[in-house]
């Protein structure tokens, strides 16, 4: 029998594959495809979906307006990633893993747009009255019942991510780790306290997450990027070589300097896109569940908005989280993760600096508890029906109660390798249905074409 470290070895062997060259060149293979399908979409329609974010006008049916769906898609993509992830991919790869993270994101933008709009355009209505969607229900509607092998596959993985991974331990412990470092507030006490809010939040379903969701990202985002732009500022001497270290290291690989061992341009390549795109989720197929809830008319406005939850995501606050580690030097030091990111905010800000940290960090993984109980929820529905949504919601809670007693690396492993498997039933759809993507796209561009059209006849006939 295998012992414990041999089950472990086996699990990182396989995690390291299933997140290895094929998934990835597949993931940002369909981004490339799209992204020439869709002509540079994400480049010329970035300034218009910016502006769907406040004023889309959210005439359709749906379960909550386009802001809450995409606060609670943040809510879950925005996670300890954007801090740990982004200091774990830097440390391994040099700086220039930064620069593979915003060409992961560039890609991805396009892989985000089409699986929201998919999303929107194949929804439909569960027995209760409200709106189910993702990529279960346009595998199966969109490519056919022959098909809907692969949508269960996607819905199993997706209920095994929420409860096991992404969902709860992950984050519940990085919450009271952090917690009891930086407060010294016992795990007890911030394990009862996140299982409490936890429970208020999400037996309320969708409503009662998005309404939270979309009073707790501005905030969160707006606190991080003021503190890291202040420590930015603060260093702004060191960001014209930090820029210079980041593009270099992308072409050129980074040599080796203080704790740091060196990096090859394929070890940055590698750690910066499998980052970027664990952090932004862009084809996974966990942002179209909520996307599809929506109050829209068209699956092309939805798409649009939720495209700029990679740019926000990605471009911006891993790009502000990865800046500073690289302006404040942490990255050559022996530090990693959390530790480091750490370490970068108390140079920066010595005053306050691990406390505002501290506040991310929290936000951060609690909210993606939320998200992702909301995206679990979905696929349980679509796997067994709505009476089984209860029971999810229940077992969800007290997974999230175990969570801060547990260390339990197998799970986590295990998670990953789920993650990963998410990602290609996903993909298989995007590519197959890519051609309904250009059409919609098609549709809605025409549909403000003549809308325009429309408002200027009005106003020179005024």
């Amino acid at each position: 029998m295998f012992n414990n470290e041999e089950v472990i070895a086996l699990l990182n062997t396989i995690d390291t594959f299933v997140w290895g060259p094929p998934l990835l060149v597949l993931l940002v293979g369909t981004g490339i495809w799209l992204t020439i399908r869709l002509k540079l979409l994400q480049v010329f329609k970035l300034g218009d979906a910016l502006k769907l974010i406040f004023f889309a006008k959210n005439d359709g049916h749906g379960d909550v307006n386009s802001f809450k769906a995409l606060c609670t898609a943040l809510a879950a993509t925005v996670g300890t990633g954007n801090i740990v992830g982004v200091a774990t991919a830097i440390k391994a790869g040099g700086p220039g893993a930064l620069f593979w993270m915003w060409m992961a994101a560039f890609f991805g933008m396009a892989t985000k747009y089409a699986e929201c709009l998919l999303a929107v355009k194949y929804r439909t209505v569960d027995a209760n009255g409200n709106i189910s969607g993702g990529p279960m229900y346009y595998i199966e509607k969109g490519m056919g019942k022959k098909y809907r092998p692969l949508a269960i596959l996607f819905a199993a993985f997706g209920v095994l991510c929420a409860y096991f991974g992404i969902g709860t331990f992950a984050q519940v412990n990085s919450i009271v780790e952090i917690t009891q470092i930086t407060a010294g507030i016992p795990v007890t006490y911030t394990g009862i306290a996140i299982t409490v809010l936890v429970a208020v939040i999400t037996i309320g379903g969708l409503q009662s997450i998005a309404n939270v969701a979309s009073k707790i990202v501005p905030f969160m985002a707006m606190l991080y990027l003021i503190t890291t732009v202040g420590i930015l500022i603060i260093f702004a001497d060191q960001l014209p070589s930090a820029f210079a270290s980041v593009i270099d290291g992308a072409f050129t690989g980074t040599a080796a300097t203080g704790g740091f061992l060196g990096a090859t341009v394929m070890m940055a390549m590698r750690n910066g896109v499998a980052r970027g795109v664990f952090s932004n989720e862009s084809g996974l197929g966990s942002a179209p569940i909520v996307a599809a809830a929506a109050k829209t008319k068209w699956p092309a406005e939805q798409g649009l908005v939720s495209m700029t939850g990679t740019f926000i995501d990605t471009i911006i606050i891993c790009t502000l989280t990865g800046l500073t580690l690289v302006v404040t030097g942490v990255w050559k030091g022996d530090l990693n993760g959390a530790a480091m990111t750490e370490q970068a905010f108390s140079m920066g800000l010595p005053a306050f600096g691990s406390m505002l940290l501290l506040v991310g960090l929290v936000l951060f993984a609690f909210t993606t508890i939320l998200g992702w109980n909301y995206y679990g929820e979905r696929c349980v529905e679509y796997l067994i029906g709505v009476k089984a949504i209860l029971p999810y919601r229940i077992i969800f809670i007290i997974l999230v109660a175990c969570g801060p007693f547990l260390k339990l690396e197998t799970i986590w492993i295990l998670a990953d390798i789920v993650n990963g498997l998410m990602a290609i039933p996903n993909l298989i759809a995007l590519l197959a249905l890519s051609g309904v993507v250009v059409a919609e796209t098609k549709l809605y561009q025409q549909h403000l074409k003549e809308t325009k059209e429309k408002e200027k006849c009005l106003t020179f006939n005024f």
